[in-house]
């Protein structure tokens, strides 16, 4: 299964995850529409070719932005789900919709064995082989699969069946999407205030306000950012949107709406 494995989306997540994955000695190359010249030194590792890319392919790594994107790598202009006639394993690290997820199962033939092991950590985490995967799968799909994991992160958690890392992952997500909308306002308050920042994050990072965001605002490459509809921020948003979209019947659904239009709202704070 792990005799040719391809990461199809080399961005800004899954260049760091290729280039770990082949730092551990694991055959693998990149895919993606940019063309190879545009990675530098990087660039033998990569191509723009989806038949280059399938020949031979047996372990595809999903690691696009969203769920059109995802859908174009499986079935639509690279199709990969039966461009490549060796293929036996697909894991989806994007953070999609559980519900598209679960969904996958049906439109992928059965011999193709299904992962879904999204992941958390930014590209500071991928750059540094310290992501946190969260897996759903079977032990006869996932185990064979851990080198991959171990390979680019530090931290695995077994979720449960196919579709449950992606559970996991949206609800972890919104957490981190609270928690970043919340100290971005935080932040503005204490600027009025005429609060210090550099001494505030100090503060929080040792009381009950502790959060990721506010503990690595500066090596978090979105800490500042405001919204782009093509920037990293635009994928909180999206990931708020994967959960509602799987949200229990009845929930209520109001808190995570008002996440999503606070960081829709926000605007880029300079670094102090």
């Amino acid at each position: 299964m792990l005799s040719s494995i391809g990461v199809a989306g080399c961005g800004r997540m899954g260049q760091p995850m290729l280039t770990a994955l082949r730092g551990a000695g694991l055959p693998a190359r990149g895919f993606d529409i940019r063309a190879p010249e545009s990675y530098g030194d990087f660039a033998p590792a990569m191509t723009d070719d989806p038949d280059a890319f399938s020949s031979g392919l047996t372990c595809l790594i999903s690691v696009v932005r969203d769920t059109d994107q995802t859908d174009e790598v499986l079935f639509g202009p690279q199709d990969f789900v039966t461009r490549a006639k060796d293929l036996k394993a697909i894991v989806i690290c994007s953070t999609l919709s559980p519900r598209y997820v679960r969904d996958l199962r049906a439109c992928v033939p059965d011999h193709v064995r299904l992962v879904d092991a999204p992941m958390s950590g930014a590209v500071v985490g991928a750059v540094e082989r310290r992501l946190s995967f969260m897996i759903g799968g079977v032990d006869e799909d996932v185990l064979p699969l851990m080198p991959l994991f171990e390979a680019m992160g530090q931290n695995i958690f077994r979720m449960g069946g196919f579709g449950a890392g992606a559970k996991a992952k949206t609800l972890n997500n919104l957490l981190a999407c609270a928690s970043t909308a919340m100290t971005r306002l935080v932040l503005d308050w204490a600027d009025e205030a005429g609060l210090d920042e550099a001494t505030l994050l100090n503060l929080i990072s040792k009381s009950s306000g502790q959060n990721w965001l506010a503990s690595g605002i500066d090596e978090i490459e979105f800490g500042r950012d405001g919204y782009a509809p093509d920037n990293s921020i635009a994928i909180l948003v999206k990931d708020v949107e994967a959960a509602l979209d799987d949200a229990p019947k009845g929930a209520d659904t109001s808190l995570p709406k008002v996440v999503r239009d606070q960081i829709l709202n926000l605007t880029p704070r300079p670094k102090s």
